[in-house]
């Protein structure tokens, strides 16, 4: 099974830009251990040539919070949420992944 995880960098929330950065940064870093450590078991799961997507991102507490984008078998999605429940990661509640607001102008 393929494994992607794709760090979700939120551009509203702006802590300052020095500590933006550095935060990005290590949500960056932790979806590549995420991907290429934590979850290399999975690719030997069956379906072989199947495909799991895995956002990742902070939450408005700088939890890291996680959700699987794609239809993914259910003996997949227990896996990664077992990794993920281990490493301390909220799992991601919402109905949609980008919620857009329009800007009103008067």
């Amino acid at each position: 099974m393929n494994v992607t995880v794709v760090p979700i960098i939120d551009p509203a929330s702006n802590p300052g830009a020095a500590l933006a950065t550095l935060m990005n940064k290590r949500l960056e870093r932790l979806a590549k251990e995420l991907q290429t450590s934590e979850l290399k078991p999975l690719e030997v799961m069956e379906p072989l040539y199947g495909d799991v997507v895995i956002y990742i991102s902070y939450n408005s507490k700088y939890n890291i919070r996680w959700r699987i984008v794609n239809d993914a078998p259910a003996g997949t999605e227990t896996e990664v949420a077992k990794h993920c429940d281990r490493l301390g990661y909220l799992k991601w509640k919402t109905d949609t992944i980008n919620s857009f607001t329009s800007r009103k102008d008067n």
